[in-house]
């Protein structure tokens, strides 16, 4: 990936990935043909690093691995539709960048390999981490707002028994649907 123009393919082909995650889940056949096309895009950017050699066609056959890994993680979360997938698409997404970023370390020697690997190690780490923890987070905001929902249909219930008969089963009745029950 010489020059711009290989990296602007890796480019397009990770902003075009981006937008397929903005929609919610997949169907499978979706989940097929966008699995097909990162292994076509995969292939691409491969033949785009033929002409380099060393250390710089290392790096461009990491960043191109690294675009297909990250295009079938965000493919099985998408898919999926989980919170769990999601992290695990985060996670794999953070592994895919710190092997770019491992190999890129390789150019430099001693003391500033190390620190580059160290740096690259700590940024896939925090990445990792906040993935855990965003799950996490969300898990405690859905027990939240079932609490939240579950103390609403209490009070919900509580007005109903001011009534009665008919117009006490309409309130019940209105109650668990609101909050469906």
């Amino acid at each position: 990936m010489k020059g711009g123009s290989g990296r602007g393919a890796v480019l397009l082909i990770a902003l075009a990935l981006s937008a397929l995650a903005a929609s919610a889940t997949m169907s499978t056949s979706d989940y097929s043909l966008t699995k097909e096309r990162a292994a076509i895009e995969y292939q691409a950017a491969r033949t785009q690093c033929s002409p380099l050699a060393g250390n710089p066609r290392t790096v461009c056959l990491a960043e191109a691995r690294a675009v297909e890994r990250k295009a079938m993680a965000e493919a099985e979360a998408r898919y999926h539709g989980t919170a769990m997938a999601r992290r695990d698409a985060t996670i794999e997404s953070a592994e895919a960048d710190f092997e770019v970023a491992k190999t890129k370390c390789n150019t430099r020697t001693g003391n500033d390999r190390d620190v580059c690997v160290k740096e690259a190690k700590a940024m896939e780490v925090r990445t990792k981490a906040e993935a855990i923890a965003n799950e996490k987070i969300a898990a405690v905001r859905r027990d939240m707002r079932d609490d939240e929902r579950n103390a609403e249909y209490e009070v919900a219930i509580e007005k109903c028994d001011t009534l009665a008969s008919a117009p006490k089963d309409q309130c019940l009745a209105d109650a668990k649907a609101k909050y469906r029950k």
